[in-house]
């Protein structure tokens, strides 16, 4: 597939113009404001999973003992099969590593919507967590942060290698929209990934941080402040001789306070900006060299792409960058019945088995 960009598309009230696996956004009644999309979306329950499940820990880190909790969904052959066979299915299928958004985990609900569609689809999934995430402190001496993308390609590597995988995607919501992004662009092209979808990622990290900090945003700030204060916590209780007290660091009351008083200083950054600076996906955007989506919707609240950025994205000819008038922040619920409400979700799967060269892609 070679793919267009498609800016703005979800403005279009036309729909000839889009590619076939790109339907227009229409917003579900009610939900055209992009704090209800937000919210809504971020609580709205869904089904609980039922496919079989592999939890494993991966080594991301050999230099400290790093390791990442990975929840593993494997397609296999029909019942009577044998192993060879079962290994062979699993090799051949696309599988998608999903990587959530701050604070989040491989269970949040955005995440597990996904994974649902994607197995139906016929793909493996693996549901990675950031380093700490997911109940996973202990597995890890240090903190995560926007610009781990090394984990990301550490947990690829590791399956590819251990399972002889094939098609390799990724997907990535918000803070992991950010880390797969930036992968690929550091990657270029690297079997066997071989194609991305980020869904409101956070390009420019700067900018997302100070849009948070918006007196409309407060909420959403004091609510991630609360999360990332708490896991500071209790890294301090795990890892007493790394870590500062709570009361040594001092109050923190913004995302770029805490980025600047913990992530700079705990990861060897100047201050937050060299952290913003040299963690942004937007630095290596322009490298990417394998089918890329990227949505995202002008309401939503805190992500924000600089004039140089959209730029950038304009000019790859490999990434297909769809923009809609609404759809919040990772929400995207649309007009259609049951599960088919999430839109974004069957959007980059149909993008993603088209791009792996799979009939029902399209």
């Amino acid at each position: 597939m070679t793919p267009e960009t498609h800016e703005n598309a979800g403005l279009d009230q036309r729909s000839a113009g889009l590619p076939k696996w790109l339907t227009r956004f229409e917003p579900r009644r009610g939900l055209s404001n992009g704090h209800l999309q937000t919210i809504v979306g971020n609580f709205l329950p869904r089904p609980p999973l039922q496919i079989p499940l592999v939890a494993e820990t991966v080594e991301v880190d050999p230099a400290d003992g790093s390791r990442v909790l990975c929840h593993c969904h494997w397609q296999s052959e029909p019942d009577g099969a044998d192993a060879g066979r079962a290994y062979g299915v699993r090799s051949n299928c696309l599988t998608l590593v999903l990587v959530h958004g701050l604070e989040g985990s491989s269970d949040s609900r955005y995440i597990q919507g996904i994974t649902a569609r994607a197995w139906a689809a016929g793909c493996n999934v693996i549901r990675m967590n950031m380093r700490n995430c997911g109940g996973t402190d202990g597995l890890t001496p240090t903190l995560y942060h926007s610009g781990l993308s090394g984990d990301v390609g550490a947990v690829v590597r590791h399956f590819a290698e251990r399972f002889g995988l094939e098609r390799i995607a990724l997907v990535g919501y918000s803070m992991g929209g950010n880390l797969v992004l930036k992968l690929a662009g550091e990657w270029g092209s690297r079997p066997p990934l071989l194609a991305v979808a980020a869904v409101c990622p956070a390009i420019d990290l700067a900018a997302g941080a100070d849009a948070l900090h918006e007196p409309l945003n407060r909420a959403y700030e004091w609510r991630f402040l609360l999360g990332l204060k708490a896991r500071y916590a209790r890294k301090a209780e795990l890892f007493p001789s790394m870590y500062a007290t709570p009361a040594e660091i001092g109050p923190v009351r913004s995302i770029r306070e805490f980025d600047g008083k913990v992530v700079a200083r705990y990861w060897n950054f100047r201050d937050a900006d060299d952290y913003y600076y040299r963690a942004a996906s937007a630095r290596v955007v322009d490298r990417i060299a394998m089918p890329t989506l990227i949505l995202c919707a002008q309401d939503d609240p805190f992500i924000r792409l600089s004039p140089e950025t959209r730029d950038r994205l304009r000019a790859n000819p490999h990434i297909t960058f769809v923009e809609t008038r609404h759809g919040g922040h990772c929400a995207y619920l649309c007009r259609d019945r049951g599960e088919e409400i999430h839109w974004a979700e069957a959007a980059v799967i149909r993008y993603l088995l088209l791009a792996a060269g799979q009939p029902n892609g399209s």
